[in-house]
């Protein structure tokens, strides 16, 4: 236990505090029934409020693993049925962003978390309030990839989602353009570039380098290497999307 608690104080931030804090503040008690973690995971002394100014908006990959977890316990609590697709997706990113010792630690985490009602509104605005708007971008597409894991389209889950875009200031034009990474329809590859289908070429051209600006695997570098392969998949799936406009209309 000492290992895993020397683990998590070292690698989260703003993440320790606030509600995020509490829901895991819950989780590691009932893992460990340790009262004085769980007062640090938890509390809001005045070190902690220093800490949210300290950590304000520069989020670093252990804050974006416990948002993801937290997060990630709504969604699949979403249409009350918990899929092995699901929580295999979940380990596969925390194995290849941490190693099998952590993933299955985080697990563990998220089968707690699982049990708690979580205060969705007030996590997301701590996660608004701390995370730069590209990290939002990549939970968000990360949610997406869980629900659709178990190759089903749950109306519940998706509307989890955009609730969970709508509290943490993702625009409707951002939700769209991620959401259309995933879903496919005659519209998708103009709402993956954020434009209408009365869109003109030149317009078309324009919303493609805006886009793969926005989805450059750079815009994470600070997450780590795992973030930036996710990045990169948000990329490609810009790079697709113009391609099919590119056919569609048949210009250059």
């Amino acid at each position: 236990m000492a290992k895993y608690v020397k683990w998590i104080g070292g690698a989260l931030g703003w993440a320790l505090g606030g509600p995020i804090g509490g829901v895991l503040g819950f989780a590691f008690g009932s893992m460990f029934d340790d009262k004085s973690f769980v007062e640090t995971a938890g509390g809001t002394s005045a070190e902690y409020k220093r800490k949210y100014q300290q950590y304000r908006h520069q989020t670093n990959p252990g804050d974006f693993a416990s948002a993801l977890i937290v997060l990630s316990a709504s969604v699949m609590k979403a249409d009350g049925k918990l899929m092995k697709s699901e929580l295999r997706y979940i380990h596969d990113f925390f194995k290849r962003q941490f190693g099998e010792e952590i993933a299955q630690k985080q697990m563990d985490v998220l089968q707690e978390v699982l049990k708690k009602d979580i205060p969705l509104r007030e996590v997301c605005g701590q996660i608004k309030y701390f995370m730069e708007h590209q990290s939002r971008l990549q939970l968000l597409h990360y949610l997406f990839g869980i629900a659709k894991a178990d190759g089903n389209v749950d109306a519940t889950e998706v509307s989890v989602i955009q609730n969970i875009a709508n509290y943490l200031g993702i625009s409707t034009a951002d939700y769209e353009s991620v959401r259309g990474m995933f879903y496919k329809d005659s519209k998708s590859a103009y709402k993956v570039l954020e434009i209408t289908n009365n869109a003109t070429d030149t317009e078309i051209k324009t919303a493609y380098r805006r886009m793969a600006n926005k989805y450059h695997p750079d815009k994470v570098r600070h997450l780590g290497d795992e973030h930036q392969s996710n990045a990169k998949e948000m990329f490609l799936k810009v790079q697709e999307a113009y391609e099919v406009l590119k056919k569609e209309r048949g210009f250059k």
